[in-house]
């Protein structure tokens, strides 16, 4: 089964602060920050104005607005606004938004041309947002990412790239994923990567394990990849860390033997009607993304914290 590989980028830091996390205190006291560095580091300032970038954002999704949505989006969230949202012009109804508020940031200081920060809104509910600089404004790169439970709470410090402890373990988080989602013969975890009882990965494990024998007599393959591009995490107390990552699904059905036309297709008549301009097919491949965000222990256990599936392109045929 195919695979990508993730380049990762990992530049992290989160301080305490009233309703923003900085890493000041990483730099030493009395010593004058560099210039670079304090030219690169994210104010608060900047974070408020960018999360209110939302706003735009749903009011491009409810116009339709492909090129504004194109403009205010970068990595996953780019790619979902790509053909999904052209599909919306074509009769496919476009995603329903909440207005998020009340938003806590985690500012991690980067000295290098990587700037981003992470949101974390409470109401209507716990989700996440990654924002990364564009260079001209800030994009979102990914979000709303809904929250199961409780949020867990970043502590002050850094991952360096090479830590031999943390650092590994949060390079590797994507990849366990990939491993598990994969290895669709070991369902007891003899590949060594296990999840805790109702994790929304499990679901999604036994989803792609069942999802062939209940669309029968059609033909079911799916393949699961890591999303290209780069991650970003935020140090957890006790040597862990919350990353943020996403996956590509990417399932190709085809109608039984004899037939002209599935029996059960995957996505509904609105979906294919958008996005191919068919009411009917005898075989489509559908793109799913799935925005992780996923909480790495210091004895390297996962659990996903927070997960959001979207539906990124459909094709017929």
């Amino acid at each position: 089964m195919p695979r990508r590989l993730l380049t990762l980028l990992l530049g992290l830091t989160v301080l305490s602060g009233c309703g923003v996390r900085t890493d000041e205190d990483s730099v030493t006291r009395g010593a004058a920050p560099s210039p670079e560095t304090s030219a690169r580091a994210v104010e608060l300032a900047e974070a408020t104005q960018a999360f209110e970038l939302l706003s735009r954002l749903d009011d491009a999704w409810r116009k339709r607005d492909c090129q504004a949505v194109e403009s205010l989006t970068t990595w996953a969230e780019n790619t979902l606004g790509g053909r999904a949202c052209e599909a919306t012009r074509n009769g496919r109804p476009a995603p329903v938004r909440k207005e998020y508020s009340d938003p806590e940031f985690f500012l991690p200081a980067t000295a290098d041309a990587d700037r981003w920060f992470v949101a974390l809104a409470r109401k209507p509910g716990p989700a996440y947002f990654l924002f990364v600089d564009g260079g001209d404004d800030w994009r979102l790169a990914a979000g709303p990412i809904p929250v199961k439970g409780e949020p867990p709470a970043p502590a002050q410090g850094a991952v360096p790239t090479d830590d031999p402890t943390t650092g590994v373990k949060v390079r590797l988080a994507p990849q366990r994923y990939l491993t598990y989602l994969t290895y669709l013969t070991d369902p007891a975890g003899v590949s060594g990567v296990t999840f805790p009882k109702g994790d929304a990965v499990r679901e999604i494990f036994d989803e792609l394990v069942q999802r062939p024998r209940k669309v029968r007599p059609d033909r079911l393959t799916s393949d699961v990849r890591l999303f290209v591009g780069p991650q970003r995490a935020l140090l957890l107390p006790g040597g862990g860390a919350l990353v943020i990552h996403a996956l590509e699904i990417e399932h190709r059905q085809k109608a039984g033997p004899g037939r002209s036309s599935l029996s059960h297709p995957l996505y509904g008549g609105d979906e294919l009607r958008g996005f191919t301009g068919k009411r009917g097919t005898g075989g489509l491949t559908g793109t799913e993304i799935v925005l992780l965000a996923t909480k790495v222990t210091g004895g390297a256990k996962l659990s996903t914290v927070a997960v959001r599936r979207s539906l990124a392109t459909l094709t017929a045929g």
